[in-house]
C-alpha cells in the first residue's frame, strides 16, 4: 500500500502531470456529458483541422494565408456539393434496393444452408441446420422492424441533417479564418508552463493529421478501385458495396472480413457458384492486397507505430464503449494514448524532477 501512496505522491508532486491529466479528463468529461449537444462543433473542428492542413503546402508556395484559406474552403464546398447531390442518392436507391432484396437473399441463402445436410451429413446436421435458419428468421424480422422504425425517423434525420449543412460549413470557415485566435483563447486557459502537454499535441498532432489525410487517400483509392473492378464484373450495387469497402479500411483488420460478407452474398444471389462469382472474388481479393501490401505501407510507413495488438484492442474497446463512432475514432483515440504514455515521466524523472 505505501507503494501505491508514495506513487500517487510523486505524481501529484508533479505539476506538469497534474496539467496533463486535468486536461485529458476535462476534455473526456465534456464529450461524454455534452458531446451530442456539440456535436456539429465537434465534426466542425475535426473538417477545420484536416482542411488547415491542405493548406500548409499553399503557404510554403508564398500564398497568403487568407487566400489558401479561401482555395481550400472551396474546394471543400464543392466536394460537399457533390457528394451530397451525386454520390448519396445513388447510395440511398441502392441501400433501399438492397434492403428490400434482403429478406430474398436470406431465404435463398436458408434453402442453401438446408440442402447441405444432405450433401455433407457428417458436417453438419438437421438440427443444426434449423437452428441457423431460425436464427436467420429472427434477424430478417427484426430487420423489418428496424425498416419500419428507421421510415418514421427519417423525416427528423433529414431536418438533422439540414442543419448539419447549414451550420458546418459557417462554423469550418470561421475556424479556418480565426485559427490563431481560437488557439490563444484556449491556451488562455491553460498554466504559463504547461511543457508536458505541449509535448504530447505535439506528437499527437504529428501522427494523427498524417494519418487521417492517409485515411482519406486510402478510402477514395480503394472505393475507386472497387468500383471498376465490380463495374468490370456488372455486379449489382456497385456504387454502394464499393462505398462499404471503402470506409472499411477505417475498421483495421476487422473491416475488410465484415465487408467481405455482403460482398459475397450479392455475387451468389446474382450468379450462383460459378465462374463470375469466383472471378469477381479473385479479383475483390486482389484489391485487398494491394491494399494492404503496397498502399498502407506507402501512405503510413512514418505515421502510426502501433502494434496490431495495440490496433485490435482499440477498436475492442472504443468500439464497446461508443460504439460506431467508438470504432471510426478508434486509431485516433490510440495515437492520443500511445502519446501519452510515451510522454508521461518515468519514476526516476519524476524523483529528479520534484526533488
Amino acid at each position: 500500500m505505501n507503494v501505491i501512496t508514495n506513487w500517487f505522491r510523486l505524481l501529484l508532486g508533479n505539476p506538469q502531470l497534474v496539467i496533463l491529466v486535468f486536461t485529458l479528463v476535462l476534455g473526456l468529461c465534456a464529450v461524454l456529458w455534452v458531446g451530442n449537444m456539440v456535436a456539429p462543433i465537434l465534426a466542425s473542428v475535426i473538417i477545420a483541422y484536416l482542411l488547415d492542413g491542405l493548406a500548409n503546402p499553399l503557404r510554403r508556395l508564398r500564398i497568403p494565408r487568407f487566400v489558401g484559406i479561401v482555395v481550400v474552403y472551396l474546394g471543400f464546398l464543392a466536394l460537399l456539393a457533390f457528394i451530397v447531390f451525386a454520390i448519396v442518392p445513388i447510395l440511398s436507391q441502392q441501400a433501399t434496393q438492397l434492403v428490400s432484396q434482403i429478406p430474398g437473399m436470406l431465404a435463398e441463402l436458408r434453402d442453401v444452408l438446408m440442402r447441405l445436410p444432405h450433401r455433407y451429413p457428417e458436417f453438419i446436421s438437421e438440427s443444426q441446420v434449423n437452428q441457423i435458419a431460425g436464427a436467420i428468421g429472427y434477424e430478417a424480422m427484426t430487420l423489418g422492424r428496424g425498416m419500419v422504425t428507421a421510415s418514421v425517423s427519417s423525416v427528423f434525420g433529414v431536418i438533422t441533417l439540414g442543419i448539419y449543412l447549414v451550420l458546418m460549413p459557417l462554423l469550418v470557415f470561421f475556424m479556418l479564418k480565426d485559427k490563431d485566435r481560437l488557439i490563444a483563447w484556449v491556451i488562455g486557459f491553460l498554466p504559463r508552463d504547461h511543457r508536458l502537454l505541449a509535448h504530447v499535441w505535439t506528437d499527437v498532432h504529428r501522427q494523427l493529421g498524417n494519418y487521417v489525410r492517409g485515411k482519406i487517400i486510402e478510402i477514395l483509392v480503394v472505393w475507386v478501385a472497387t468500383y471498376f473492378t465490380f463495374a468490370v464484373f456488372g455486379l449489382d450495387f456497385a456504387v454502394l458495396l464499393s462505398f462499404l469497402v471503402g470506409v472499411s479500411v477505417l475498421i483495421p483488420y476487422v473491416g475488410a472480413i465484415a465487408v467481405t460478407i455482403p460482398v459475397a452474398i450479392v455475387a451468389y444471389v446474382q450468379w450462383g457458384i460459378g465462374p463470375d462469382f469466383a472471378y469477381l472474388m479473385l479479383a475483390y481479393l486482389a484489391v485487398q492486397v494491394l491494399d494492404g501490401n503496397v498502399l498502407v505501407p506507402l501512405l503510413f510507413s512514418e505515421v502510426v507505430n502501433m502494434h496490431p495488438i495495440a490496433i485490435i484492442a482499440a477498436v475492442l474497446v472504443f468500439g464497446g464503449l461508443w460504439g460506431f463512432w467508438g470504432i471510426f475514432f478508434a486509431i485516433p483515440l490510440g495515437i492520443l494514448i500511445q502519446s501519452v504514455l510515451h510522454a508521461w515521466p518515468r519514476r526516476e524523472q519524476i524523483v529528479d524532477e520534484t526533488s
